[in-house]
């Protein structure tokens, strides 16, 4: 046993907020405090990069019209998904998406711009950015619930036009929008489980030795 492990109770709730971690769509009004938000952006600030470079940007949307509007754009997109999917559209309208209207709190996650300067790492990876600002999402995602607070990634929306929306730079590009806040219950499974859309597969199927098999 490694001298470095952390203790039972310590490693249970690490695991527990792994298992535990849900996409949220539904949310209560409840504000969450200034505290715990930075808490959340902390945790999200410490996530691991390629190179060090650290290109996500946070875009905290505190102007209601403006929160409309990235709902219009993601509505929009949601119509556009659905029309794609042929013969899943009826069962995907069905679907509730997003929680953008009922959280608490509202971010957008972005990379940043001039990403092009950073060859450490993403020389023959340059989507290495972006899976670093995967692990600062998932950070949240994890410290989020652990303070028993849900989040919702969506992803229905077009990178152009939400950054025309919120005037970002050339070079940028917003991969997530995060909505945050408190939840009446977590779900038991996954949303899209519960729903029949798609099932978790077994972990043996995932797994390869010395090449693809």
């Amino acid at each position: 046993m490694s001298k470095h492990r952390f203790s039972q109770e310590e490693l249970d709730g690490v695991y527990r907020a792994i298992y535990q971690r849900r996409d949220m769509r539904h949310f209560l009004p409840d504000p969450i405090s200034e505290e715990l938000l930075e808490r959340l952006l902390a945790a999200a600030h410490m996530a691991p990069s390629v190179g060090l470079m650290q290109p996500w940007r946070f875009i905290r949307i505190t102007d209601k019209h403006l929160r409309k509007r990235i709902h219009a754009l993601v509505e929009q997109e949601r119509q556009r998904t659905a029309d794609a999917l042929n013969e899943r559209r009826d069962a995907f309208m069905k679907l509730k998406v997003e929680g953008l209207l009922d959280c608490a709190e509202v971010l957008v996650v972005s990379l940043m711009n001039h990403r092009e300067e950073h060859i450490f790492g993403r020389r023959t990876l340059p989507e290495m950015d972006l899976a670093s600002v995967s692990c600062a999402i998932q950070n949240i995602w994890l410290a989020a619930r652990a303070e028993g607070i849900g989040v919702g990634w969506v992803s229905l929306f077009s990178p152009d036009e939400l950054a025309l929306l919120l005037d970002m730079p050339k070079g940028s590009k917003p991969v997530a929008i995060l909505c945050i806040g408190h939840v009446d219950q977590f779900y038991d499974e996954p949303m899209l489980e519960q729903e029949k859309w798609a099932y978790r597969g077994k972990l043996s199927d995932f797994i390869m030795e010395n090449g693809w098999e």
